[in-house]
């Protein structure tokens, strides 16, 4: 038995992650904003703890690890779930819009990791599952700075693989693509407040416009993806990406072939600017 962390758990994959660890016979502490929205399935059972934090507020990063902690003893597995949607072309982005979805999507994922770590370190074992996006590998029109917030997840998560690995901790980055859930409702999703008419009809505008048809019909199932998800994160060890999606996958080919159409013209004159004498 393990004890599960999950943030933004009371909706969506976070909600299903921790049914699908709930369901491996684990314990699993469900944070969340107000413990009043948790499911009544997971409130149910007496291994589910669920906790009030706002992983924007300092204050309620650690009391809410403490909790956990006094509750079961240690936590096994951070899921760092608890994060928003952003549309808009850059130009319509404000800075205070820009801020608010750092300060959610990649500073609180760090302070929530960064509460978590001594008590793993303590332990000398720990997983760390960060979610990211496919927009954090391929920046997308329209989302540009939600895909900024993602790359900066898979930068972080990356980092920490190398980094906690001489404490037992290893990091992972899901990098979902679109699943059947709410993030595309307003309630996950903002929509910046300026609009330029000259990007109607250009790719940032298109991406907004499809957001109605495509909500709530989108291609990814969230009970198989978080199933996956915590089977992954019981192996024994946890690869560095988890490419989470059939979309995901058919746009990780386009990344590849990017990366060689890219690297192909200009890797010897890239390869050139060493000096002479390097090895």
């Amino acid at each position: 038995m393990a004890t599960w962390f999950v943030t933004g758990a009371s909706r969506g994959i976070g909600a299903e992650i921790a049914r699908a660890a709930l369901a491996g016979g684990n314990n699993v502490v469900v944070a969340v904003r107000n413990p009043e929205r948790v499911p009544d399935d997971l409130k149910k059972s007496d291994q589910v703890f669920a906790v009030a934090l706002d992983v924007t507020d300092d204050e309620s990063i650690p009391q809410a690890v403490e909790a956990a902690v006094e509750r079961f003893g240690g936590i096994d597995v951070l899921v760092n779930k608890a994060g928003r949607g952003l549309l808009g072309a850059l130009e319509e982005i404000s800075d205070a819009e820009a801020r608010s979805l750092f300060d959610l999507n990649v500073f609180g994922l760090i302070n929530v990791t960064r509460a978590v770590l001594p008590v793993m370190r303590r332990q000398g074992s720990g997983k760390l599952v960060h979610i990211g996006s496919r927009s954090g590998f391929e920046g997308e029109p329209g989302v540009s700075l939600y895909s900024a917030s993602k790359f900066a997840v898979a930068g972080v998560s990356e980092a920490l693989s190398a980094e906690m690995a001489p404490f037992g901790i290893q990091s992972m980055v899901v990098e979902p693509g679109v699943f059947r859930t709410d993030f595309l409702d307003s309630s996950s999703l903002s929509v910046a407040a300026n609009r330029i008419a000259d990007y109607d009809d250009t790719p940032a505008h298109v991406t907004l416009d499809c957001i109605d048809r495509a909500n709530h019909a989108q291609l990814g199932d969230p009970v198989r993806g978080a199933a996956l998800v915590v089977e992954v994160a019981g192996t024994e060890k946890l690869p560095t990406h988890l490419y989470l999606g059939r979309d995901t996958l058919e746009r990780l080919d386009v990344k590849y072939q990017q990366v060689q159409d890219d690297l192909a013209p200009w890797r010897e004159k890239s390869a050139a600017t060493a000096h002479d004498d390097a090895a």
